[in-house]
């Protein structure tokens, strides 16, 4: 088996579909006809109290059904064994002759690279957070961790050979700010000398 280095998330299995032990899949690919074949092996993610702890699926057939990715895999017969797969993430194993896209990467390679703000390290890249908006680089700075949204605008460079990701992130992103630079609600300036 794979180390998880060397494997994508691609789906996660979200409910029982009909009496012969189909399941509805979220998909996390841009690409299901290539992750998604008849024979693809799945790793599965889920709790290690589950009996499929360590197990792996294989894939039997993948129809569509009003616009809806249902799986049909291997030795799942019936409805009582979709609905112990229920919320159960599949990973696959990366294929080596994958071409790269540029301005795409796989958290694999963005974990542990160097965050650069001003060409000074300020913490190193520990996870990736996925939501629906927009993905999240937290960063590790030693003392604590920052969540730094991954838009171009706040990281404009990721060079995975050199190991660093360069960030430009709004102030007090990574610092502190001062009770003095807080501005009043209603954002007007005050000066104290000027009232008589």
């Amino acid at each position: 088996m794979s180390t998880p280095a060397q494997q994508l998330r691609v789906g996660r299995l979200t409910k029982a579909h009909g009496l012969k032990g189909a399941l509805k899949l979220e998909l996390f690919t841009d690409d299901p006809d290539k992750r998604f074949t008849p024979g693809a092996v799945f790793t599965l993610q889920v709790p290690t109290s589950s009996p499929w702890h360590g197990k792996t699926l294989t894939l039997a057939e993948l129809r569509w059904y009003n616009g809806q990715p249902v799986g049909f895999f291997e030795g799942i017969a019936d409805r009582t064994g979709a609905e112990s797969l229920v919320k159960a993430i599949l990973w696959i194993d990366q294929q080596p002759d994958e071409a790269d896209e540029p301005d795409a990467w796989y958290d694999f390679q963005l974990v542990g690279l160097r965050a650069l703000r001003d060409d000074v390290e300020v913490g190193t890249i520990v996870r990736v957070e996925h939501f629906p908006a927009q993905d999240l680089l937290v960063i590790g700075t030693g003392e604590r961790e920052v969540l730094v949204p991954f838009v171009n605008a706040i990281v404009p460079a990721v060079d995975i050979a050199a190991g660093t990701v360069t960030i430009t992130p709004p102030v007090g992103l990574f610092e502190d700010i001062a009770d003095d630079d807080i501005p009043n609600g209603d954002g007007a300036a005050t000066d104290d000398s000027a009232s008589a």
